[in-house]
């Protein structure tokens, strides 16, 4: 884990390319006393740090992010408000590259769509 501390991995299911999870934020982490001081907001960049993180156990492999084709963030992620956050990952693997379709939930609310290709690392 990059940023110890942030997330705990609440469930987790990998079966014939699609895995599933359910983390918990760290409402108290460090990270979010500075984005932002009294609004705290889940950073982008942190989200796609767990969806590697999430396809690195599905695949047993180390990645890095190669492109990412699409990327919208749909609703703000407030850890106060909303701690609790649900992960599909639609994982394709080949020889040298893991492609995944994610999407990020929080109760009935979409947060996050993402399409990305990651290099396994040697």
């Amino acid at each position: 884990m990059l940023i110890e501390g942030l997330y705990a991995i609440k469930n987790y299911e990998y079966d014939q390319g699609t895995a599933s999870a359910t983390i918990q934020l760290n409402k108290e982490h460090p990270i979010f006393k500075g984005h932002f001081p009294g609004n705290p907001v889940m950073p982008g960049v942190c989200m796609i740090q767990i969806i590697k993180e999430l396809t690195e156990k599905a695949t047993g492999k180390q990645l890095f992010l190669k492109v990412s084709s699409n990327i919208k963030f749909m609703a703000i992620i407030n850890p106060e408000e909303n701690d609790i956050l649900h992960l599909i990952l639609n994982i394709s693997i080949n020889e040298r590259e893991v492609k995944v379709k994610n999407t990020t939930t929080f109760q009935d609310t979409l947060a996050l769509k993402l399409s990305a290709t990651f290099q396994i690392s040697d």
